[in-house]
């Protein structure tokens, strides 16, 4: 499986600790944006997960996370622009 992360809202540069919390946790709750009763249980374990893709603009506050994420096959950290933006 494949985790996509920053798609709807920077995660990596706005949430990092919370994402770290929820790796290390093992799962995630998705609350689906067109129907907010319907609520999904993501297993992040790194048998279950391939790849984990971070979309930002903003990678800087996962690089103090990088050791915790060699247990991942591989992870992406993607920006647009050559200098990271601080202010995104």
């Amino acid at each position: 499986m494949i985790i996509n992360t920053g798609c709807r809202t920077d995660i990596p540069a706005f949430y990092a600790k919370w994402l770290m919390n929820r790796i290390r946790e093992g799962y995630v709750l998705v609350r689906n944006p067109y129907n907010p009763n319907q609520v999904t249980k993501y297993n992040l374990s790194p048998e279950v997960v391939d790849c984990l893709a971070f979309c930002t603009k903003n990678p800087e506050p996962m690089f103090t996370y990088l050791d915790e994420l060699d247990m991942y096959k591989q992870y992406i950290t993607t920006t647009k622009k050559k200098k990271f933006k601080t202010r995104v």
